[in-house]
């Protein structure tokens, strides 16, 4: 039986293999954990789906593996067992992509030719996680493919068109054609010698960080980011909070203002779905979600981790503070599960305990928005014509133009503040 790695999350293309836990010999047992691999935001345990003696291993420490690479080969109990490969067989893929169907370019104007994407920064060129996921199965380089979508994103069509001139040059072009050269990456311009002006330190990047790099890089390049910034009078959240804080820490529950938070932001989501949504450029359409999951940026040793609480809108504050506590911790010893970081539908950035003001949080996609707090600051405010010291906190909402506009963004950034300094009294009482 052929154990194949399954689908790693969403938004993650390809992990590292960080340790493989078994040899070629063992008898392993169903769900026995067989290997760890380090995705862009977490060390990740791989089980094994059947029970049966290791006959080979297919990887090792320090490969990039991705969903369907052959990790593992075993025999024994489970050469008979009815427990599948952890994903869909090559030829289940292929099924949705009608290559066929797609216009035959000729070769001087097909999507191939010597078109090769190019850019300064080094980024990949821009496309969605499935069209990269079908790129992956295929084996195709998306530098060589010309997209047609909003800012020459790739679609479908495009990789249609580009399998059908692979197609016509395998079987058109003479064999002594001579073969098109693989592309290469744009070249990294050269740094200078810096140890010529003093002394330094070589550290390596580490494989999270890379990632972690990366996917900024790619949010940034494909998404046209727009920035709000506000600011929401907290001080009668303050005192909601400490006259209840008694109440709670009886029970060893740490009432935080950042739970108290959530409940205000899925608030305003129900009010404007459009922030809690997906945008599928490739079909042309909105992948509305009627579930609130939040992802919470840590900040951890490693680097940013964004673990996801669940069912935000069905919670209790008493369950909410018991999550953030147990994803912000394991997000900082790194036992986060793959299914810990997956199904976010918004994600929030609280830098407040780092005493920062404003800043631009960069959409975390495939998502459309980002909520970043800041340190609440005490400041003068003229009330009814009165100076008054009260609370503010600094909020910054960044999301992605190409569907929500400046207007949206602005009501829902006052809807936001509405909640928070007119909060629901009651989700207190209902602990």
């Amino acid at each position: 039986m052929e154990i194949k790695l399954p689908h790693l999350g969403d938004g993650i293309d390809s992990a590292v293999v960080l340790s493989v836990l078994v040899s070629p010999g063992d008898m392993v047992t169903k769900d026995q954990t067989i290997l760890e691999l380090e995705t862009d935001k977490a060390v990740a345990p791989i089980p094994c789906p059947a029970a049966g003696k290791v006959i080979a291993i297919h990887v090792k420490s320090g490969d990039t593996v991705s969903m369907g690479t052959l990790v593992l080969s075993i025999e024994g109990d489970s050469a008979s067992s009815t427990a599948t490969a952890p994903v869909a067989s090559a030829q289940a893929a292929v099924a949705p992509v009608s290559v066929s169907s797609a216009p035959t370019p000729t070769p001087s104007t097909g999507p191939l030719g010597s078109y090769t994407f190019e850019s300064a920064s080094g980024a990949e060129p821009p496309a969605s996680p499935s069209i990269r996921k079908m790129s992956q199965l295929f084996g195709l380089d998306l530098r060589r493919i010309r997209g047609t979508g909003n800012g020459g994103r790739i679609t479908t069509p495009d990789v249609q068109a580009h399998l059908s001139h692979l197609q016509f040059v395998a079987f058109q072009v003479p064999a002594t054609t001579p073969a098109i050269a693989a592309p290469t990456k744009p070249a990294t311009p050269a740094l200078p010698d810096f140890s010529k002006f003093g002394s330094i330190e070589i550290q390596p990047i580490t494989s999270l960080r890379k990632k972690i790099g990366q996917k900024m890089s790619d949010a940034w390049t494909t998404v046209p980011h727009v920035t709000q910034f506000d600011e929401a009078d907290i001080t009668q959240l303050m005192a909601l909070r400490k006259k209840y804080v008694p109440e709670y820490e009886k029970k060893g529950i740490k009432l935080s203002v950042t739970v108290l938070l959530l409940k205000a932001v899925v608030d305003a989501l129900k009010k404007f779905p459009i922030f809690n949504s997906t945008y599928d450029e490739a079909n042309g359409q909105m992948i509305m979600k009627n579930y609130f999951n939040f992802g919470i940026a840590v900040d951890t040793d490693n680097g940013l981790i964004v673990p996801v609480i669940r069912n935000v809108d069905q919670k209790s504050l008493e369950t909410l503070s018991a999550d953030l506590s147990t994803i912000a911790e394991k997000a900082r010893t790194r036992q986060v599960s793959l299914e810990d970081l997956q199904g976010s539908s918004f994600t929030i950035s609280n830098l407040g305990s780092l005493g920062v003001g404003p800043f631009t949080p960069i959409v975390n996609t495939p998502e459309v928005a980002i909520l970043g707090l800041s340190k609440g600051v005490t400041k003068p405010v003229v009330i009814d014509g009165k100076i008054e010291i009260r609370t503010l906190l600094p909020l910054s909402l960044s999301y992605d133009h190409r569907i929500i506009d400046g207007a949206d963004g602005a009501r829902f950034t006052r809807e936001i503040i509405a909640g928070i300094e007119q909060f629901n009294e009651e989700y207190l009482k209902g602990n």
